[in-house]
């Protein structure tokens, strides 16, 4: 068992390689390795499939098509699927325990499914449905992330799942919404609305996992596997098959309380959604001896979280708007110790939700977090409902209005050029590749534009006007407000290349920037009066970019703006890329920390000057991955070896090259 699942690790490695060669050959963004190297890698995931007798979801080895259906079909299931018994008492679970051991397991929160291989091919997927009869989804699941769509055992196989999609996808998902109305609420609804799709490309995009958690049946005439009646043991076999199983525990009597407390603890960095913990009895036989009730089957038995509440008061509702225009409340009230950590603030979502709760400034309310993770206000226990809501956007000062769709009320902006609105540009003008104005991450930029601290570029430059509100806002203090302010004015020594990148002009990245600002010799003026035919004349610019750059500047309110960011920095002088250097030409990685530069982009900044390249990948047209833990086992580390690139480290490099 050890050396197939060392044998599926290797294939777990393989198949993100030959996948990310494979988009680049075929997407048009040129060959990233040989197809000899290629080749190899290939050749080894097949010989590993062939040798474990497994094929992983997105093996380069398989080709598969998938159906749009026209509706769900139904299908009962062999025997109903119950629920669990439950408890939210730490001592009840301990009782239940006994003296038996058992494996105690995160209780996922997504959708059940229910998987049947027979003769190692995936032969059927069902949704959980009601419990007696399930919707057929096996083209669907066939496009989950990690569903194995071959395995070694060749019997047939039943095994029950939670389909989930991670917390880290899920706000990937969101981020390409920008209709905040559309937006999915939570990973739960999305994973079901995503397994359940009719064109099974639609669910490929969304990143749907399966996580085993049983193994129902393993049927086999010629085979008979001895799990020697442990439910671990059908975990390990189900892990050998490549499956994803949940992470548990082996537990006992003396130390359930321990490890729930352990589970608790790690909640936060779980990257999938759980409402809870399942304690499933290790014996088989004694399990399957206890028989089920009407409902429940009685060897396993659910852990659910005890909402821990906390009564206090609420100071104020601070109305935050959106890059979509909707002003979003959100309840700041009295410190309260919940789950260990001290929660100040609740999203209230909608004027709706406000109405409900009958809010009012001072109110005493009760406030929980969901699932341990999301503050939440519970009841209201004033009721005043004397919340003002208001009628002018905090962000810009235009007028508000109420909307309501599909019964729900939301406040909205009705200026088209609210700031809020522009977040992403804001975001890009901070961003390390532009002006690198560190601690203004999104977040942060929202709540100064939420406030109105920030309407335009230069009032970036003049945030010590607001320091006495920004100290007293959560996160923020004298130091965080002095590192913040000596960022601001650190950013103002700048080079025209960074400032062109920062402002958002159309196609244009570092390299172009560089470009155009060593051609007019870091002169902005003389930029903005190039035609488009001395545009066209510098590397890399083309008819589309040069048009798209005569226009951007010939936007007179633009310009203006522009001109007064300008007015707030001290441009420096492009330096030019020297060409006959012992880098010149040279491709380089750089990762892990470093010792003798400051950080990655400087010493990018000067592998650039000296004409070199720095990209986040290694690939084979990679000279040198310098890495100063040259031993370890990462995986740019493992690329570079099976790609034969040098692994350097940062003395070596400076030893060579500087």
């Amino acid at each position: 068992m050890e050396d197939n699942s060392v044998k599926i690790r290797r294939m777990k490695e393989l198949i993100p390689i030959l996948d990310k060669a494979a988009a680049a050959y075929y997407q048009g963004d040129g060959e990233i390795m040989s197809n000899f190297e290629y080749d190899a890698f290939y050749d080894e995931l097949d010989a590993l499939e062939k040798e474990t007798g497994v094929v992983l979801s997105g093996s380069p080895t398989v080709k598969v098509g998938y159906e749009v259906a026209s509706s769900l079909p139904k299908k009962d299931h062999p025997s109903p699927m119950l629920s669990l018994a439950k408890t939210k008492d730490r001592g009840e679970l301990r009782s239940w325990l006994g003296s038996q051991r058992g494996l105690l397991s995160w209780k996922l929160d997504g959708l059940t499914v229910v998987l049947t291989y027979e003769g190692g091919e995936l032969k059927e997927a069902l949704t959980r449905g009601d419990g007696t009869t399930g919707e057929v989804i096996t083209q669907n699941a066939l496009t989950f992330v990690n569903v194995p769509h071959r395995i070694a055992y060749k019997g047939e196989l039943v095994l029950r799942g939670e389909a989930v999609i991670s917390y880290a996808d899920f706000e990937s998902i969101n981020a390409l919404i920008e209709d905040d109305t559309q937006k999915y609420k939570n990973p739960r609804n999305l994973c079901s609305g995503s397994v359940r799709q009719l064109d099974p490309s639609v669910t490929k995009s969304r990143k749907v996992r399966f996580i085993a958690f049983a193994l129902v049946s393993a049927k086999d005439e010629s085979v008979e596997f001895d799990f020697k009646n442990s439910n671990e043991n059908k975990y390990i076999f189900l892990k050998d098959q490549g499956f994803d199983v949940v992470e548990y525990k082996v537990t006992d009597e003396g130390h359930i309380e321990d490890d729930i407390a352990d589970f608790s603890r790690r909640i936060e960095a779980n990257p999938y959604p759980s409402d809870g913990l399942v304690l499933l009895y290790d014996d088989i036989a004694y399990g399957v001896s206890l028989g089920r009730t009407a409902k429940a089957p009685k060897n396993a038995m659910a852990f659910k979280w005890q909402d821990e509440t906390a009564l206090t008061h609420l100071k104020y509702v601070e109305w935050s708007p959106s890059r979509t225009g909707l002003i979003n409340p959100v309840a700041v009230f009295d410190p309260v110790e919940l789950e260990g950590t001290t929660v100040t603030r609740a999203s209230v979502h909608n004027i709706s939700i406000v109405e409900e709760l009958k809010l009012g400034i001072g109110d005493e309310i009760s406030v929980y977090k969901a699932n341990m993770i999301i503050p939440q206000i519970a009841a209201n226990l004033t009721l005043s409902g004397n919340l003002p809501i208001p009628d002018k956007c905090p962000a810009c000062g235009a007028d508000t209005k109420i909307v309501s769709e599909n019964d729900t009320k939301t406040l909205v902006c009705t200026n088209p050029a609210c700031p809020a609105k522009q977040i992403k540009s804001f975001e890009l003008y901070c961003s390390k590749e532009a002006m690198n104005i560190e601690g203004l991450s999104e977040q942060t930029l929202e709540k100064f534009i939420a406030r109105g601290f920030i309407r335009e570029f230069d009032d970036l430059y003049h945030l010590e006007r607001h320091a006495d509100e920004i100290k007293q806002m959560e996160g923020f203090g004298e130091k965080s407000m002095k590192k913040l302010l000596d960022a601001v004015e650190k950013s103002r020594d700048t080079q025209l290349s960074r400032f062109l990148c920062a402002i958002g002009i159309p196609g244009i990245g570092v390299t172009n920037a560089k470009n155009i600002s060593r051609h007019f010799d870091g002169d902005f003026e003389a930029l903005v009066a190039a035609d488009e035919e001395e545009l066209k004349a510098i590397d890399k610019v083309g008819d589309v970019m040069a048009a798209d750059i005569v226009s951007f500047f010939s936007d007179e309110g633009r310009l203006d703006m522009i001109r007064r960011v300008l007015n707030e920095l001290r441009l420096a002088s492009e330096a030019a890329i020297a060409t006959d250097t012992a880098i010149s030409g040279l491709t380089f990685v750089v990762t892990g920390s470093l010792n003798t530069y400051a950080n990655r982009n400087e010493l990018k900044a000067y592998i650039e000057s000296m004409g070199g390249k720095v990209t986040g990948s290694v690939t084979a047209k990679t000279d040198f991955l310098i890495n100063n833990d040259t031993t370890s086992n990462s995986s740019k580390n493992k690329t570079a070896k099976q790609l034969n690139i040098p692994i350097i480290s940062e003395e070596e490099f400076r030893e060579r090259f500087t």
